[in-house]
């Protein structure tokens, strides 16, 4: 038992974290998104935009593409609705969505038939986030890491252009273990589901304060555009200083030496590029919030803050591409907060123990009641055409493990919301019958304007009423 000055400073402790998260969020509902407003967007990025359809909604406002990650599967019985596609009712678990009723769909039957064992044996928590978003096997090894393109990069490839950022990766695991993970997965599996190409993985970012600098710059609110400018210029000032020092030494190097010097070359023009991308879409916007403290002990008030941080990324305009881990599949921490003292994964191996199924549900709703608050956030800020920002937002919210008891990956969690912008229905309980999951990327995809994409990742086609 704690003694009184220890239980103390953990009280103030917590004072603290919810002090910062208000101070966060005081002033969020009047951001300023200055790149959404069309007057002030450059008109080429404004023909671009109106001329392709690329993410955008029918009123010409930004349409954004999210991905939503919670670990270890869900309890089914309590997972999934009761009754028929448009007359059903929520289950336990489900139930802090209700109010989203009009604005979510929950898809049934859709498999990663990647990520079953096959001839791989264990590891089926390194499958479960490895395919999740990319629909293709990985390979088991430590260190030769080969897996596939995501689907949220294969969207900002095409999509990127018209942001200051292509795509926002985001995590609530605070550590990122390297080298052999999962019966022999590299751990670059486990701990990433964006894929920019089958050997590259991007690297979410844990920390909210990290994250929200990248999108809005360093100190208060005021400075920060100042700041952005003189790192800018610096920046600029470097990497013309290195490209003059590489014209001069290329006449004098040897054919294996030009070699790397082209792959540094290579990585010195993406700088450059991202800098003439930053000139061309102006300075970012100075949220009137306050910058995150860091990571808050409670996970919680981290996946919160992180919610936070992705809503004000679609709210400017920052990026309308993005995924968030709320913790890679395997994570075996602890839930104090609602007073489950044991580890997620141990319990989710429950062998039918009524009271491990008990408290594996209420893990798995408390984190859908995070996932609603974020939807609550997304629905009470105003877009550019008047509706709500959740209204031009499609969101997927799922796991890569089905019933964390069997390991199974058929008949993900899986749930669709908003995106009433670009016709996405609502109301919705629809079962598949053993469809990829990779079928329904294929649709959301479209509506995003890539349309071009014969498939992706194991797709057979696309699903009927998305």
């Amino acid at each position: 038992m704690k003694q009184g000055g220890e239980r103390g400073m953990d009280m103030g402790f917590q004072r603290d974290v919810a002090l910062g998260r208000r101070r966060f969020l005081k002033g969020v509902g009047a951001c300023v998104a200055l790149p959404l407003l069309e007057s002030l967007m450059p008109r080429s990025l404004v023909a671009k935009t109106a001329a392709q359809g690329l993410a955008q909604t029918a009123t010409g406002a930004p349409l954004r593409l999210g991905f939503v990650y919670f670990p270890n599967g869900a309890i089914p019985a309590k997972w999934w609705p009761t009754g028929d596609e448009r007359r059903f009712e929520l289950n336990d678990t489900m139930k802090p969505l209700e109010r989203f009723r009009d604005r979510i769909q929950i898809l049934g039957g859709l498999d990663h038939a990647n990520a079953n064992p096959g001839d791989d044996g264990g590891g089926d928590h390194a499958r479960a986030n490895g395919v999740f978003l990319t629909g293709v096997r990985i390979n088991k090894s430590p260190t030769d890491i080969r897996a596939g393109i995501s689907i949220d990069q294969e969207v900002a490839r095409r999509v990127g252009s018209l942001t200051r950022y292509p795509s926002l990766e985001l995590t609530c695991d605070r550590s990122r273990p390297s080298g052999l993970c999962d019966s022999g997965y590299s751990c670059a599996y486990q701990y990433n589901v964006s894929w920019k190409s089958a050997t590259v993985p991007m690297a979410p970012e844990s920390n909210p304060r990290k994250a929200f600098e990248r999108l809005f710059g360093e100190g208060p609110h005021g400075e920060r555009s100042f700041n952005a400018k003189q790192r800018m210029m610096n920046r600029r000032s470097v990497l013309d200083c290195l490209l003059g020092d590489v014209a001069d030494l290329q006449p004098r190097l040897g054919v294996r030496d030009r070699e790397k010097l082209d792959q540094y070359l290579t990585g010195l023009r993406e700088v450059e590029q991202r800098i003439e991308k930053m000139e061309r879409h102006g300075m970012a916007p100075d949220p009137d919030v306050e910058s995150p403290s860091g990571i808050p002990s409670a996970h919680s008030s981290h996946i919160d803050m992180m919610y936070d941080v992705l809503a004000l990324a679609f709210q400017t305009d920052s990026t309308r591409v993005a995924t968030m881990m709320m913790a890679h599949d395997g994570d075996n921490r602890s839930h104090e907060e609602i007073g489950i003292n044991e580890g997620h994964h141990n319990l989710s191996h429950h062998l039918l123990d009524k009271e491990k199924i008990e408290k594996v549900a209420r893990i798995d709703r408390w984190y859908v009641e995070r996932y609603a608050s974020f939807l609550e956030k997304l629905d009470s800020i105003q877009d550019v055409d008047g509706n709500s920002l959740l209204h031009n937002t499609m969101i997927v919210y799922g796991s890569g493990n089905a019933d964390g008891n069997h390991h199974s990956h058929d008949n993900l969690p899986i749930v669709l919301s908003g995106g009433q912008g670009a016709g996405v229905e609502g109301n919705r309980y629809a079962n598949y019958g053993a469809q990829p999951t990779t079928n329904l990327f294929l649709s959301l995809a479209d509506k995003l304007g890539v349309d071009d994409l014969p498939r992706f990742g194991d797709s057979t086609g696309r699903l009927r009423g998305i």
